[in-house]
């Protein structure tokens, strides 16, 4: 077995298995009648029958609810531990899971104070009588907050945390690959763990057939499985009049897992994709991995810290891209395999809405930006193949009797053409006529206005002819092929990293460039050296 030689070698030859899943997920559990004054107002006056409405008639439910927990963790002889300062609750957890075994029970609370929107009554008067009046405002408070440590025999490990104050928010964290794997042990299915992922596995087709089952119903399903188990703030009288929780999603981690034949493909991969990649944080890239239009400039720009980070735990690097309040982190999981995890904390960063049932256009979002991302470094990164569509490309094409002309290195009509795929690689929703207008005069002097249509037409014809682009089915969008993705990416970056800064260099004395001019020579002895051997020296 020979040692990968760049990222387009590992990605091509040294995955070995790789698999698609919901990693970690956050979700928010809300009473929807309850989210605003005038529904907490109703809650108490109407359904409650409160002769006025104050948040100090929530104590006694409260003070019920509270004590209902340790009355369940008593019951049970669960361990009550408050959380402190700083203390990770995940270790803690942890530590009392190992105790726990492989049963299905909740097997520690934890108590920890947190700061919660919720609302409070103030005193208001009325102008005309003078009479004084309460008066529900949103506000915000420290409170406890309860979390409920359990394992289930589908999700396996996860928590719901429980707010003590009115009017009982609650959260639901769980792992997709925790429920992969119990859905993988039901069906029969041998596979190979890795830490909360997996290694490897007999049927990989099955495995993701299991991971795309996933669903936002199987997600309330459980939700409301423990719900029914577990103390719960509002009565039976209260759920029956529409006062049920309700969940959307905090926050959703979506992985493609790619694993290695040999930890030396991992650091082949990433010590490629550090030196070439401090650029993907770049609002132009960032908007083509998310899809997502970024403004830089104008009235209205695009709020947000747009960025490349590599950092480095003990001898493992990772890449974090940011966009908004998503991310991509890309690392070398155990020395095992590329864990590449899209982690979206705004659906509507995406223009989604955040109740659970958005899931599968989250899913969507998430997986197509792993893709983009990986299929960009793969294309990056492959010469060898992008040799192979340099003729095509240059050459002249006759269909049906009409010569189409072929895009010449360094022509600057053709390069900036080239440069637009290259621009376009990541969208998934392709380009048309008048965007390629749009960017393509001003890479020429021109002002967009100046180019017509049928400039853009014959254009795109060149393009389609020589096998860099198709048009989608049934419009009039177009997206760069597998080859035009390499000839886009090796022409811009030949011509703008090496053939010009080498013309440069020749124009002015060595001493002005001495390093580059040392590279340039020890490149001219490797050609003639390589000359030399083939029997093709003058």
């Amino acid at each position: 077995m020979t040692l990968p030689l760049s990222v387009a070698d590992v990605l091509a030859e040294h995955v070995v298995f790789e698999l698609d899943c919901i990693d970690r997920m956050y979700c928010n559990a809300y009473v929807r009648k309850l989210t605003y004054p005038g529904g907490v107002a109703s809650f108490f006056t109407h359904h409650r029958e409160a002769t006025f409405a104050s948040t100090a008639l929530a104590d006694p439910i409260s003070k019920q609810f509270v004590a209902s927990i340790h009355r369940f963790a008593a019951d049970g002889e669960i361990p009550v531990v408050r959380f402190e300062k700083g203390q990770r609750k995940d270790d803690v957890a942890h530590q009392h899971l190992a105790e726990f075994g492989d049963g299905e029970g909740i097997y520690l609370v934890g108590v920890a104070q947190e700061k919660i929107n919720t609302f409070r009554t103030e005193k208001r008067r009325n102008p005309e009588t003078g009479a004084r009046y309460p008066w529900i405002v949103a506000a915000t408070a420290l409170v406890n907050q309860y979390y409920l440590y359990g394992q289930d025999v589908d999700f396996g490990p996860f928590f719901i945390k429980f707010s003590s104050y009115f009017p009982y928010g609650a959260r639901l964290c769980f792992n997709g690959h925790h429920w992969a794997q119990r859905q993988a042990q039901a069906a029969g299915l041998a596979f190979c763990e890795l830490d909360n992922g997996f290694v490897g596995c007999e049927d990989p087709a099955a495995l993701q057939r299991i991971c795309d089952r996933l669903s936002a119903a199987k997600i309330d399903a459980f939700f409301r499985k423990w719900l029914a188990r577990l103390p719960h703030p509002f009565t039976g009288a209260d759920r029956r009049a529409g006062y049920r929780y309700e969940l959307s999603i905090l926050q959703a981690e979506f992985s493609r897992t790619q694993v290695l034949d040999r930890p030396q493909s991992g650091r082949v991969f990433f010590e490629q994709l550090i030196r070439d990649n401090l650029d993907l944080g770049r609002p132009d890239k960032v908007s083509l991995i998310f899809d997502r239009q970024v403004r830089t400039r104008g009235r209205r720009p695009t709020p947000s810290r747009f960025r490349t980070r590599v950092l480095t735990a003990d001898v493992s690097p990772s890449i974090h891209v940011d966009y908004k309040h998503s991310k991509i982190k890309q690392y070398h999981k155990l020395g095992r395999a590329i864990r590449t995890e899209t982690t979206i904390n705004d659906t509507r960063d995406f223009g989604i809405g955040k109740r659970l049932g958005n899931l599968p256009a989250l899913r969507q979002v998430g997986f197509q930006a792993n893709r983009r991302l990986l299929a960009t470094q793969r294309l990056g990164h492959d010469p060898t193949a992008a040799a192979r569509v340099f003729t095509t490309v240059t050459e002249p094409v006759t269909v049906a009797d009409t010569r189409i002309a072929g895009l010449r290195f360094g022509d600057p009509r053709a390069m900036a053409l080239l440069s637009l795929l290259a621009v376009f690689r990541l969208s998934v929703r392709g380009f048309t006529n008048r965007e390629v207008r749009q960017h393509l005069a001003p890479l020429l002097g021109l002002s967009p206005g100046a180019m017509t249509a049928g400039q853009a037409t014959y254009d795109l014809r060149r393009l389609r002819t020589h096998g860099l682009i198709y048009r989608i089915p049934h419009t009039n969008r177009y997206l760069p092929t597998d080859d035009g993705l390499r000839a886009a990416l090796v022409f811009t970056q030949t011509h703008a990293r090496l053939l010009a800064p080498a013309l440069a260099a020749a124009s002015d004395p060595p001493a002005n460039f001495p390093r580059l001019h040392r590279k340039l020579s020890e490149l001219q002895s490797a050609l003639d050296d390589h000359a030399h051997r083939q029997g093709l020296a003058a």
